[in-house]
């Protein structure tokens, strides 16, 4: 059993490997599920297990923040939100900052990936009719995304398992990995700054015309305050003892009951691939550890809960998101932190799988979703300009995280 494991482990792995090049037709979820049923099918696992294998408070706080961002998107408040803040721009300068942070701080409440998809359209607009290149804006927006994400558990996927995983609340995560994030995004904007002199160097005033989107008021006046509502009360979810899946889905209920758009046309909007990933994964994952493949990571003490172990933390999380992305990286680490880990540890996990997606455009999903629409629109974002600029940005920002993480020791 112990070989079939591993042999259906390592082609998956491999499948999602392959799935991370440009221009490769192959699927991450289909190779996940490849492996899911190989369990099942081989032996490695029955129904019964394969099943109890998928981390459901997982799922349903997914599930929850995905139809609430559906809901929003549908009704047009992320383009108002980027339209309206982006129309403050009047210098390059100032474009850059604003882009930087607020790309940040939306992608920590409102999910990275999907404020990436609908801010990009929005950037390349505006530097189109400024006549700026959009290249340097889009860089600072996926750096500021993925940097923005790590401060809270509904940042990106891979916190959401590591937050529901960990038992860290919401409150104590965002206090914690706040100091990581702000930081990262000043970082950011000095290294955008720094590789594009001549671009940021003239103190040009750019014209305010912005594109014209169209916007459901109507059911916003009830959609964005049940999102408020939402963040609150995971901010309080350990006061009034209600779990961060139970809100998530909760608001998700109402948002599908009081907003104004058809409610078929949000759930048609929600991501079930990435949930179909997800399960697949928890599935592949629990086989490998049932077999016995990750026995020798589960019982060591290289991870230890010291800085010795959080330096090894982020090495491997640089080294791992390159190669299989921060998603599948951070569910293959659960059953190792699990048994031992502390809260900085998790935390570790967290800051430095989510930073580490920054070094190339194939360590986040954010990444390619931000080069694949500007592709779209006729802006190439090459491999090598991304990388010398994302590789410095990843290592000034793990330096941010060693050290705040090392001070919550």
């Amino acid at each position: 059993m112990q070989l079939t494991a591993l042999i259906i482990f390592v082609i998956t792995y491999v499948g999602i490997i392959f799935t991370r090049l440009p221009k490769i037709n192959i699927d991450r979820p289909s190779a996940a599920f490849f492996g899911a049923v190989a369990m099942v099918v081989f032996g490695v696992l029955d129904l019964g297990e394969a099943m109890q294998a998928i981390d459901y408070n997982t799922i349903i706080l997914l599930l929850g923040m995905m139809i609430i961002i559906s809901t929003l998107q549908l009704d047009g408040f992320f383009s108002l939100l980027a339209e309206k803040t982006l129309s403050w721009s009047r210098t390059p300068v100032r474009l850059l900052v604003i882009i930087t942070f607020v790309t940040g701080i939306a992608s920590a409440f409102l999910v990275n990936d999907a404020v990436v998809l609908l801010f990009t359209p929005v950037i390349i607009g505006i530097c189109r009719v400024s006549s700026l290149n959009p290249v340097p804006y889009l860089i600072a927006e996926i750096l500021s995304s993925n940097i923005g994400s790590a401060m809270t558990i509904t940042g990106n996927p891979q916190n959401m398992l590591i937050g529901i995983s960990s038992g860290i609340d919401y409150a104590t995560f965002f206090y914690k990995l706040l100091p990581v994030s702000l930081p990262g995004m000043a970082m950011t904007v000095l290294v955008v700054r720094w590789f594009y002199p001549s671009h940021f160097g003239k103190e040009k005033v750019l014209p305010v015309q912005l594109q014209k989107f169209t916007y459901r008021y109507s059911s916003m006046k009830f959609s964005v305050p049940i999102f408020v509502g939402v963040v609150v009360l995971f901010f309080l979810g350990k006061l009034i003892n209600l779990s961060i899946p139970v809100i998530a889905i909760v608001g998700a209920a109402l948002i599908l009951i009081f907003g104004k758009v058809r409610p078929s046309e949000v759930i048609r909007n929600v991501d079930w691939v990435l949930l179909l990933f997800f399960s697949s994964l928890f599935i592949v994952v629990e086989g490998a550890v049932k077999a016995g493949l990750m026995d020798f990571f589960i019982h060591s003490s290289v991870l230890s809960e010291d800085l010795d172990g959080i330096v090894k933390l982020h090495g491997l999380s640089l080294f791992m998101s390159q190669i299989v992305s921060n998603v599948p990286y951070a569910v293959m680490m659960l059953p190792v932190l699990k048994p031992q880990a502390g809260e900085v540890l998790w935390l570790a996990l967290a800051s430095a799988s989510t930073l580490a997606g920054n070094a190339t455009i194939i360590g986040a999903m954010a990444n390619l979703i931000v080069i694949e629409s500007a592709e779209k629109l006729n802006v190439k974002i090459k491999f090598m300009e991304f990388f010398k600029i994302g590789i410095v940005a990843t290592l000034l920002s793990f330096l941010i995280s060693l050290v705040v993480l090392w001070m919550w020791l």
